[in-house]
């Protein structure tokens, strides 16, 4: 199991090309300390949306995953969004917030998997994040 510490993920994260935005949206509840993060680098506002799909131990507890939570975002439809998650296994999670999304230009960023932008692709193992 990789370890990444605090100050590893901050260093990476501010070399990152990060497109422009107009606000993060964070996938709760694993994207909220990485959502967090990237919103105050780009100093925007951070909004989450919850959904569900893995239990504690990152076993698939549903068919796909679900949106447990409405996001209330009302924001003008050429809002460019950065959706933000921490890890992205199959990618289901992050299309599922993408096609709710789908009013909005949506870049997807995640520190680990499948996402449009990625911070550790070289990491296939599993990761024990500093917040976790």
């Amino acid at each position: 199991m990789e370890k990444l510490l605090f100050t590893d993920i901050l260093k990476r994260l501010k070399s990152v090309d990060f497109p422009k935005v107009d606000v993060v949206v964070g996938i709760a509840t694993g994207g909220l300390v990485p959502a967090a993060l990237v919103a105050s680098l780009l100093n925007v506002e951070l909004h989450t949306i919850h959904l569900n799909f893995r239990n504690e131990d990152n076993k698939p507890q549903h068919d796909k995953p679900l949106i447990i939570k409405d996001l209330n975002l009302s924001l003008p439809l050429h809002c460019k969004i950065l959706l933000v998650d921490d890890v992205s296994v199959s990618g289901q999670t992050i299309e599922v917030a993408k096609q709710f999304l789908k009013s909005y230009h949506v870049t997807s960023f995640v520190l680990k998997g499948k996402g449009d932008i990625v911070l550790y692709p070289e990491i296939k193992d599993c990761v024990k994040w500093p917040w976790k």
